[in-house]
C-alpha cells in the first residue's frame, strides 16, 4: 500500500473551488441578501430562468426601487409649478382684460369718428342752405332794386318824351351858348358819318370817339370809353337837360352808350354800324341818365 506524504495530500484540492465571475466584486452586480417579495414572485413565475438572469432582475428590481426614496422634494416642486401656473392664469386673463379693454377703446374712437364725420357733413350741409337762402335774398334785393330803378327810368323817360313833344317847355334849355353851342355845333356837324367801332374821326366815329372829340373842341379831355364818360361830370336828372350835357345808357360807371343832347329834346350821337352818326328825339331812345360837364 502506497503511503502519501502530507504534501502530497495538499497537492489535491480538499473542497472543490468555484470559479467567481470577472464582476463578482462591483456591489451592483452582487446579490441582495433580502429578497423582496417582488423579486421572488417574478423568479416564481419565470419558468426555466437562469439563476444569474433573474438575480440580475432582481437587482434591477432592487435598484429601481431606490431612486423612489429620493422624490422627496416632489411636493415642493408641484406647489412651485402651482404658483408658476397661477402666475400664466393671471397673465393671460391681464392680457384678456388688455385685448377687450383696447377693443372697447378702439370701437369707442371708431364711434366718434364717424359720429363727428356725420356732424360735418351736417354742418356743411346747413351752411351750404345757409348760403344759399343769403344768395337766394340778395338776388330778391337786387330785383327789387332793379325793378325800381326800371320804374324810376320809366318814369323819367315819360317825362322825357313829353318835353319833346311839347314846346316851350320849362324843363329844357333850346338854345345853348358858349361852350355849349360849340359842342352842339360839332356834334350836329357829323350827322351821316359812319359808324366804326373805335374810331374818333374825323370820318367815323363809335358812340365815345363823337362824344370825346366834342368835348376837344372846347379843350375838355374826356375818358375815351362810355364807362367813364358816364360819370365824367355832376349827375344831372332828364327832367332837366341842357344843351351839352352827356347822355349815358345803362348804369353810371357801367354805360354801354352815350350821346350828347343837343336841345329841344333831341340828342345826336354815333348809334351803330347800319344808322352811323344821327339826330334823334329822346323818345326814340330814352337813356338811363346824364351828367353835366361844362
Amino acid at each position: 500500500m502506497a503511503q502519501h506524504t502530507f504534501l502530497e495530500d495538499m497537492k489535491e484540492p480538499l473542497i472543490p473551488v468555484v470559479p467567481m465571475s470577472h464582476t463578482a466584486h462591483i456591489r451592483s452586480h452582487r446579490k441582495p441578501r433580502n429578497r423582496s417579495a417582488s423579486t421572488i414572485a417574478m423568479r416564481a413565475g419565470v419558468a426555466g430562468g437562469v439563476l444569474s438572469l433573474a438575480t440580475a432582475g432582481a437587482s434591477a428590481s432592487a435598484y429601481a426601487a431606490e431612486p423612489a426614496t429620493q422624490t422627496l422634494e416632489l411636493p415642493a416642486l408641484t406647489a412651485d409649478m402651482a404658483t408658476q401656473i397661477a402666475q400664466s392664469a393671471y397673465a393671460t386673463q391681464q392680457a384678456a382684460a388688455n385685448y377687450q379693454l383696447q377693443a372697447e377703446r378702439d370701437a369707442a374712437a371708431a364711434k366718434a369718428a364717424k359720429q363727428a364725420k356725420a356732424d360735418l357733413a351736417e354742418a356743411k350741409a346747413k351752411a351750404r342752405a345757409k348760403a344759399e337762402a343769403k344768395k337766394k335774398a340778395a338776388a330778391a334785393a337786387a330785383a327789387r332794386k332793379a325793378a325800381a330803378e326800371a320804374a324810376s327810368r320809366s318814369s323819367e323817360r315819360t317825362t322825357l318824351a313829353a318835353t319833346a313833344t311839347s314846346s316851350g317847355s320849362s324843363t329844357s334849355t333850346s338854345t345853348a351858348t358858349g361852350s355849349a353851342a360849340t359842342v352842339v355845333a360839332f356834334v350836329k356837324a357829323q350827322v351821316g358819318k359812319a359808324y366804326v367801332s373805335g374810331a374818333t374821326g374825323p370820318s367815323a366815329y363809335d358812340c365815345s370817339g363823337l362824344v370825346q372829340a366834342a368835348f376837344k373842341q372846347v379843350g375838355i379831355n374826356l375818358p375815351r370809353v362810355a364807362q367813364d364818360q358816364s360819370t365824367a361830370g355832376t349827375q344831372v336828372s332828364l327832367s332837366n337837360l341842357q344843351p351839352g350835357d352827356i347822355l349815358y345808357w345803362g348804369g353810371a360807371g357801367s354805360a354801354y352808350h352815350v350821346a350828347v343832347y343837343v336841345g329841344d329834346g333831341m340828342f345826336v350821337g354815333a348809334q351803330n354800324p347800319s344808322s352811323g352818326v344821327v339826330e334823334k328825339p329822346l323818345s326814340y331812345d330814352p337813356p338811363s341818365g346824364a351828367v353835366r360837364v361844362l
